[in-house]
């Protein structure tokens, strides 16, 4: 899997290029992307992305550094939130967070899932139902809306209530099912 594969910049736990590119033949690599940034646009894209509460913090370490590794970004996080007296337990989580978010600011992720979500009604066959998986709060926050929307304007018969999550079994089967919530969504009949 290509999260799992230091050479592709996705991990904060293996040294690797810093790139987190989804294709890495298109757009800037993270490094690339970081050494364009202003410390309140990194900050700014730490909240929006994977609401870091500790955005600012790690934005002044990180702006204006050469951050070409994932060793480099995961030192300047940590050396950030040791600054603020942070366990290594939400360290741990504010590195999750820091790489998801330039992951998503990279890839231009909510951009292709708001236009995959405005198109799919139309895409789908009378009666069709849909389920999307979603693995943090603004992936889930747009497809909650998007399916809301939908439904008030009559392009879905019925949506998921609640988000399905994963059992306490699957969770210590696969860890990383541990954020996931299902939700889904029908079309009328025709």
């Amino acid at each position: 899997m290509q999260i799992d594969n230091p050479a592709r910049g996705f991990t904060w736990k293996a040294d690797g290029p810093l790139d987190l590119r989804l294709n890495p033949q298109r757009g800037r690599s993270a490094a690339e992307f970081l050494a364009t940034l202003d410390e309140q646009t990194l900050a700014g894209v730490l909240v929006e992305h994977s609401d870091e509460p500790h955005a600012l913090a790690i934005a002044r370490e990180v702006q204006g550094r050469k951050v070409l590794t994932t060793r480099d970004l995961a030192e300047h996080v940590r050396s950030a939130l040791r600054a603020e007296r942070l366990d290594e337990d939400e360290i741990r989580r504010a590195l999750q967070r820091t790489f998801q978010a330039l992951r998503i600011a990279v890839n231009d992720e909510f951009t292709v899932l708001d236009q995959f979500l405005s198109l799919l009604p139309g895409v789908m066959n009378p009666g069709g139902r849909v389920a999307i998986l979603t693995f943090h709060s603004g992936e889930d926050r747009r497809v909650k809306k998007a399916f809301q929307q939908g439904l008030r304007d009559g392009l879905y018969a019925e949506i998921a209530t609640e988000p399905q999550r994963a059992s306490p079994e699957e969770r210590r089967a696969n860890p990383r099912s541990t954020s996931a919530k299902l939700r889904w969504a029908r079309l009328p009949r025709g």
